[in-house]
């Protein structure tokens, strides 16, 4: 497998991560306005993103296959408390 194949696999595998934190950023700070303190919107979809991938990742190790429905709800949990975490919901 040469570095182009390896490099679409791993969008292919990070796409569900990528596309639920480039929705949830901007959807969190429309339906939820900025909350004082929060990250900026590209830093939120930033940490989204990462999150996501990370919650992936382990999915993948922990169940040895990809695309699991327990892995794609474990990912959107995740993503949605990083939004809060970042958001600073935690502070309200």
């Amino acid at each position: 497998m040469g570095p182009v194949d390896l490099f679409l696999h791993f969008l292919g595998f990070a796409a569900p991560a990528l596309v639920v934190a480039a929705i949830l950023a901007p959807a969190g700070r429309i339906l939820l306005g900025r909350q004082r303190g929060g990250l900026g919107w590209w830093q939120q979809l930033a940490l989204n993103g990462l999150v996501g991938v990370a919650v992936l990742a382990l999915a993948l190790w922990h169940f040895g296959v990809d695309g699991k429905m327990a892995s794609y709800a474990t990912l959107v949990g995740a993503v949605a408390l990083a939004q809060w975490a970042g958001g600073g919901g935690w502070r309200a």
